[in-house]
């Protein structure tokens, strides 16, 4: 968002009435916690703080909102003063631009009205007089209904600002809160049980922190990986944005090829932790591109010897450019490898059969085939169909046949989404490096 739109601002005031009414009751209400009040608020706000500590540094993401903090609180709180633990800390945590103090507020309201509500489902379902005397697991039936409650709030108040902020078709926000998996918050839920069940014990509120501090760090941790694969997954988008614009008779394609070479890693049954490298493999494989001269990627028409060899150095162009980005693994090999053939007539190194990384026999599968289901300025796409009976009659030669064989069985189950990857005029005469190919040989993009 550039700026807030009006809308937005009255359903942040619409919002921050609401939390204000729910939460007014404390005030005048005999018998509030007010010490339990203060240390459940402090021990939140502790969670938000460390946003804070190092202007210019990205904050420690997962470090807030800590959920387990409020759900103690609607378990152990009445609802109206459980609304007001979390004010505090989301006040004083991170907060996006532009208007950062709008923002807190809005948040402060969200998770005041969230965890009321979690505290009033709990309390319906009965759940106050089994924490006097914790009955498992029937307690647990309790937490998890105020944790859900939690959960649907939170979710319905963040697809509406979405919708009014952003303006956000309410149909598409629907379908995007019914994608909300409640897991998570019934996991914050069962350790803000825990948190208030030893809160309550003879042992007092700093037995708590034998919970929470555990949770704290793993949920740390957690959100610092993904942390990290957000800072991969930018690595990797400005790397295909740079060879999209230097060679714009290829662009969508990396991506394209990313999501053939899952399609074929996931029929093979490859473990999870290599999916994510091969899609960076398939993404990244013509990255060398941004090596090769503009104007022999740009040339129309056939090319030279000379320009050719220069084409061909794209691999190693590429590989030298991803060999100090450790994340990437294996796919640093299949960027290297993925124009060898299996016949050992390919390049860079003319690697044979079972000499060629397994990752680059995948992506030169998915390579060739979207290069040819893909529709240019200078041809029509082949049908999905011709473009498989193709790669089967090359697999053996060109292609591993096993991994051929995946691509066709995948494709059967799921299907594929041909597209277009440039929209400007046909250049005259054949475009760049599209000379004829010789027989048994796809060409790939």
């Amino acid at each position: 968002m550039t700026a807030i739109p009006k809308a937005a601002h009255a359903f942040i005031a619409g919002a921050v009435l609401g939390a204000v009414i729910c939460a007014a009751p404390a005030v005048t209400a005999p018998g509030v916690p007010w010490t339990a009040v203060a240390l459940l608020a402090g021990l939140y706000a502790v969670c938000e703080t460390p946003a804070r500590l190092r202007p210019g540094h990205s904050p420690p993401v997962g470090a807030g909102p800590f959920f387990p903090v409020l759900l103690a609180a609607a378990f152990l709180l009445p609802a109206a003063a459980a609304a007001l633990v979390p004010v505090p800390g989301a006040l004083v945590g991170r907060a996006g631009r532009p208007s950062p103090g709008t923002r807190r507020v809005w948040r402060a309201a969200q998770l005041a009205l969230s965890t009321w509500a979690a505290a009033r489902v709990y309390r319906l379902a009965g759940g106050e007089r089994g924490l006097a005397a914790p009955d498992f697991p029937g307690v647990l039936a309790h937490a998890l209904a105020g944790a859900l409650a939690f959960c649907l709030v939170l979710s319905v108040l963040d697809s509406a600002i979405r919708a009014a902020a952003e303006h956000v078709p309410l149909r598409r926000a629907g379908r995007a809160l019914l994608s909300v998996s409640p897991a998570p918050y019934c996991v914050h839920g069962l350790a803000g049980l825990m948190t208030a069940v030893l809160w309550r014990s003879p042992y007092g509120p700093v037995s708590a922190l034998f919970v929470l501090l555990p949770m704290y760090v793993s949920s740390w941790m957690y959100a610092q990986y993904h942390r990290e694969r957000a800072a991969h997954q930018a690595t990797i988008r400005a790397l295909v944005q740079a060879v999209d614009i230097k060679d714009r008779y290829t662009r969508g394609h990396s991506e394209r090829v990313g999501r053939a070479s899952v399609l074929i890693a996931r029929e093979l049954r490859m473990a999870d932790e290599r999916l994510e490298l091969l899609r960076f493999a398939g993404i990244l494989h013509d990255v060398g591109k941004l090596g090769v001269p503009t104007r022999v990627l740009r040339k129309d028409g056939p090319l030279t010897p000379e320009e050719r060899r220069v084409i061909e150095l794209h691999p190693e162009y590429g590989h030298e450019m991803v060999r100090g980005i450790g994340f990437l693994g294996e796919a640093r090999a299949a960027i290297l490898h993925h124009h060898e053939r299996l016949d050992g007539s390919g390049y860079p190194y003319g690697l044979a059969g079972e000499q060629i990384p397994e990752f680059a026999r995948v992506v030169a599968v998915a390579d060739a085939f979207d290069a040819m289901t893909s529709t240019r300025s200078y041809r029509r796409a082949r049908p999905v169909a011709a473009a498989l009976k193709e790669l089967e009659r090359c697999a053996g030669t060109q292609f591993d046949p096993r991994m051929v064989a995946a691509l066709v069985r995948a494709l059967e189950r799921e299907g594929w989404e041909t597209a277009v990857t440039s929209d400007e005029a046909a250049p005259v005469g054949l475009p760049r490096q599209e000379t004829p190919s010789a027989p048994h040989q796809v060409r790939t993009g």
